[in-house]
């Protein structure tokens, strides 16, 4: 048995908590983190005092310091605290992680982990620029190296590996509209989705204006404001717990090589995800086989058909095929981001991606509920490919 196996199963999210996601809000990042750390503790049944360790996938950047989470909660006792931000968007599974090693090892015995995003609010609150003061993934390479030549948003950077699976692989547009129409449908099935409201066929996504060839405007992920918070315990102290919890199986993080420059690695399409995911199946003891769904981490659509060939769900380069007739929709062969992912739920960093895994485990979706299901993945992807993937279990 290999070493990672011994921290199979001896965690839990015990607890989980969602804002409503909107585009514009009044409330600062503190007060929606604290508004879904709340019902995250609430869920799990548990009193505050007893949170002994606050993780921050989005450093202060995501809602608030640890002595903000102190100061408001009445954490008397916490002595454990982290902080993930080089990993973007891959940091809310790696958070994940942190969070499972600090448990299984007896240094904390509850942790919650928090994150705000107001990436609609924001970004018109300040100017976003690509100064590496501002925090942003690759900043440095960007400004002094993509900038100048006109490339600086991420659409751009992301669109060249789009571009690259087209070209090695014969990815149509069409394949990439099949994970858009598919997001769409699911968020039309969750009651907290911004685009629930708005349905979208395969001819509404190829009519959208272009953005950064091969990428269009339903290509790309939403901007949006909200907080998600897990709450997260050992597998014995979950046995207390308010709601079912969900127990970590695998979990794994990973980084590309070199991690801030796309054009200069030997293979622009091999990222965090295709070191990490061999460790965590190893750790989790199942395949990809048996996953009952996936959330996937879908900043933009290219980005998620990569991310299905490194995590093993099919060849490289039998991703865009992979996703074709329905096969990623609910009643498909494997249903993935069922409450409309990054592209039509909303975009809080993958936060929402593992909310939505726990909920499904819990058989708590409603109508967009994935039948009988056991097992499930989640992945994470930030700046130029960081990689995340937890595998959860009922």
């Amino acid at each position: 048995m290999s070493e990672f196996a011994e921290l199979r199963d001896r965690t839990c999210i015990a607890g989980v908590g969602e804002t409503a996601y909107t585009r514009g809000t009044k409330k600062s990042g503190l007060e929606l983190a604290l508004e879904a750390s709340v019902s995250a503790i609430e869920d799990a049944g548990i009193k505050p005092e007893v949170i002994d360790a606050v993780i921050l996938p989005g450093g202060a950047g995501g809602g608030g310091t640890a002595g903000d989470f102190i100061a408001n909660l009445g954490l008397q006792d916490l002595h454990y605290t982290a902080s993930l931000q080089e990993m973007g968007g891959a940091m809310s599974v790696s958070a994940v992680e942190c969070a499972v090693t600090a448990l299984a090892t007896g240094i904390v015995h509850y942790a919650l982990i928090p994150l705000c995003s107001r990436f609609y609010s924001g970004r018109r609150a300040r100017q976003v620029n690509s100064d590496p003061g501002t925090g942003l993934q690759s900043a440095s390479t960007i400004r002094d190296y993509y900038a100048p030549f006109g490339v600086a948003a991420p659409p751009q950077h992301y669109a060249w590996m789009a571009q690259r699976h087209m070209q090695l692989y014969g990815t149509t547009h069409e394949q990439l509209g099949s994970v858009a129409v598919a997001m769409r449908r699911h968020a039309q099935m969750h009651p907290n989705a911004v685009m629930k409201a708005i349905p979208m066929t395969l001819e509404d996504y190829l009519a959208s204006r272009w953005v950064s060839y091969p990428y269009r405007l339903l290509d790309c992920c939403l901007e949006t404001d909200g907080a998600a918070a897990l709450l997260m315990t050992t597998a014995e102290r979950a046995k207390d717990a308010r709601s079912r919890p969900v127990y970590v199986m695998g979990v794994a993080s990973g980084h590309p090589y070199p991690p801030h420059d796309l054009p200069n690695r030997d293979d622009i399409l091999k990222m965090g995800l295709d070191y990490c995911a061999p460790r965590g199946f190893v750790m989790a003891g199942v395949k990809p086989a048996d996953m009952d769904f996936a959330e996937i981490y879908d900043c933009f659509t290219g980005q998620l058909i990569l991310q299905l060939e490194a995590a093993g769900f099919c060849k490289r380069g039998e991703g865009g095929p992979f996703v074709e007739h329905g096969r990623i929709e609910l009643g498909g062969e494997l249903p993935v981001n069922t409450h409309g992912g990054l592209l039509s739920q909303a975009h809080n960093a993958g936060m929402n991606h593992v909310v939505e895994a726990v909920v499904q485990l819990r058989h708590e979706a409603g109508a967009r509920q994935v039948n009988d299901a056991e097992l499930g993945l989640v992945t994470g992807w930030g700046g130029h490919g960081h990689g995340s993937m937890a595998i959860l279990r009922r």
